[in-house]
Parts: C-alpha cells; structure tokens; sequence
C-alpha cells in the first residue's frame, strides 16, 4: 500500500521539481536572452554595459535549464526519449546557440576592433537562434508534438513572439539596471516588443484548446470557465499595467523603474500556470501521463533525495547571487 502511494504521488512532486526549473529558466535565461538579442540595436558602449549587466547571472540562470532536463531524463526516461526524439533538431539548434553565446561571451573580452564585432555578432546570434528553437519547441509541444506544415508554421509563429517576449524582458531588465540613454533605449524597447509578447501569449492561449477537446473540456466546462478566469483576465491587466508604466518611464528619480520587470515575470509566471494547469497530467501530451512515464518508485525516492540537496543549493546560489551585484551595472571590467 506504501508502494502503491509513492508511485503515486512521487511522479507528481518530480513534475512539480521539473517545473519549478522551467519556470525558473524561462524567467531568468529569458531576460539574458533578450539582453543579447537587444545587443543587435546598441552601439559598443551600450554593449559593454549590457553584458555588464548579465555578466555576474547568466551562468547560474542556465544552471535550471540543466536542472530541468536532468529531472525530465531520470524521473521521466520514457517521455524524455519521446519529445527529444520529435524536437532533436530544434534541441540542436538550442545547443548550437547557446554554445554560440558561450563562446562569444568570453572571447568578446579578450579581441579588439573587428575581432570584437565578430564576437558581438556572434553572441547575437546564438541569442536569437536559441530563443527561436525554444519558442519552436514550445509551439511543436502545445499542438501535441505533431509534423507537419502547419504544425512547423505554427512553431516558427511561436518562435518569433518567444524571441520578442524575451526581447521584451530583457528590455525590462536593462530598464532596472542601467540609467541614462541606455534606460530610455531600453524604454523604447520595451515598448516595442510588449505587443509581439502579447500576440505569443493570446496565440498559444488559442491554440492550445483548440488542439484538444481534453484542454478546452478543462478550461470552458462549467464551473472551471468561472474560477480560472481570473488567470487570463491577471495577465491582461499586467500587460496594461506595464504599457502605463512604460509611458511614464524613464524618470529623473528613477522610480518605478522596477515595475516592467515585476510585470514581465508576473506575465510569464501567469502564462506558464496556463500551460501547466492545461497539459497536467500529460508529460507528453496526449500520449503519456506523468504516472505512465515515470521511472520506478524505488528510483524516484533516491533521485528525490538527491534534488532536495541540488535544488536549494541551486536556488540559494542564484539568490546570493543576486544579492551581491544588486543595484546599477556598471562599467564593464576584466581585470
């Protein structure tokens, strides 16, 4: 009877691990991304200062990224095989550029001159590339990981709007770490792209009902329709509240500087709820429930024991540190 309890409720808590991961990722690779794709409309000073203003954090924001496709490989091997197995290429195209930023981030240090705008190239594009895929990715997932031209164009839409929502936090997070013309460039930024990250979050809110009747049974039956409202109804208020926000900003005092970042992540954290509450108890939707995936409870519980060490490690160093190089970037260094 234990047994049968712990193969219930372990693959449950491993979801919600693998989850927390996700979120985290999204969020904080999200805004770094972003940085990076931003760098193609900045001249090298304002490149400096936004690397400047990641530098200290992008290890450790793809740090949950590790920590959620490790958690997905030994709690869920079975699903890992089935959605690496229908997105290996978009998942090469993710590695190729994030090994790309990996790359240009150390070797923009080191050049000068064309070497550095070469580098400053480079770090560009593997932002850009690993958003696309991701967004790819992400859109492939939401229709039930089918192929297909439809399904691929669909990916490419979803792409684009995640490329212009990290875009967008990224913005958000240069508006709360810099001052000056380089804030009021990231306003205007920010401005830009909070439109596009809309039209992402309303396309993937449409389609994902649609590419069920399980889903749109779970978000328009009666009275799910009345108590998840609130969800939608959250994120288009934050959407307005930092539009507002944005109209006002930059200040001399440089407050409510903070407001589209909170936003941001409100907006995402509020998106992935959706999504959660939508494909659960799905790890592959349609096809494999989280109790049909797992591993074997006995496995679990030891791989359980080893991320209730990893993961607060993971999450006490990303808020340490965070503590220490809160506040302004500034100037970027290497000695």
């Amino acid at each position: 009877m234990e047994m049968m309890d712990s193969g219930h409720w372990l693959p449950v808590a491993f979801t919600v691990l693998m989850g927390v991961a996700v979120l985290a990722y999204v969020v904080l690779d999200g805004y770094d991304l972003g940085v990076g794709i931003l760098m193609a409309d900045a001249d090298d000073a304002q490149r400096d200062r936004m690397v400047a203003s990641i530098g200290p954090f992008w290890d450790a924001n793809e740090t949950w990224l590790v920590l959620a496709v490790g958690l997905l490989l030994v709690a869920f091997p079975v699903a890992h095989g089935m959605i690496l197995g229908a997105l290996y290429l978009p998942v090469a195209a993710m590695l190729l550029g994030l090994i790309l930023r990996g790359v240009s981030f150390e070797f923009r240090a080191k050049t000068e001159g064309v070497q550095r705008r070469w580098w400053n190239q480079a770090f560009i594009a593997g932002s850009l590339l690993a958003a696309l895929a991701q967004g790819y990715m992400l859109g492939l997932y939401v229709l039930g990981l089918p192929q297909g031209p439809a399904a691929m164009a669909f990916g490419m839409l979803t792409g684009l709007c995640l490329a212009a929502g990290y875009a967008f936090i990224g913005a958000a997070w240069l508006i709360l770490k810099t001052d000056g013309p380089l804030q009021a460039k990231a306003v205007v930024w920010a401005r830009r792209t909070l439109g596009l990250a809309a039209l992402g979050m309303v396309a993937v809110s449409v389609a994902t009902p649609l590419a069920s009747g399980r889903i749109a049974e779970r978000w328009f039956a009666l009275p799910e329709l009345f108590l998840l409202a609130p969800v939608p109804l959250m994120a288009a208020l934050l959407f307005g509240i930092v539009a507002l926000a944005l109209r006002g900003l930059p200040r001399a005092d440089d407050r409510w500087s903070w407001v589209p970042f909170a936003g941001a992540v409100g907006i995402f954290v509020l998106g992935f709820h959706g999504l959660a509450y939508s494909f659960f108890p799905y790890v592959v939707p349609e096809r494999l429930t989280v109790w049909e995936a797992a591993s074997a409870p006995e496995s679990l519980m030891i791989i359980l024991v080893g991320a209730a060490v990893v993961l607060p490690l993971i999450a006490a160093y990303t808020l340490f540190v965070y503590r220490v190089f809160r506040g302004k970037a500034t100037e970027l260094r290497y000695d």
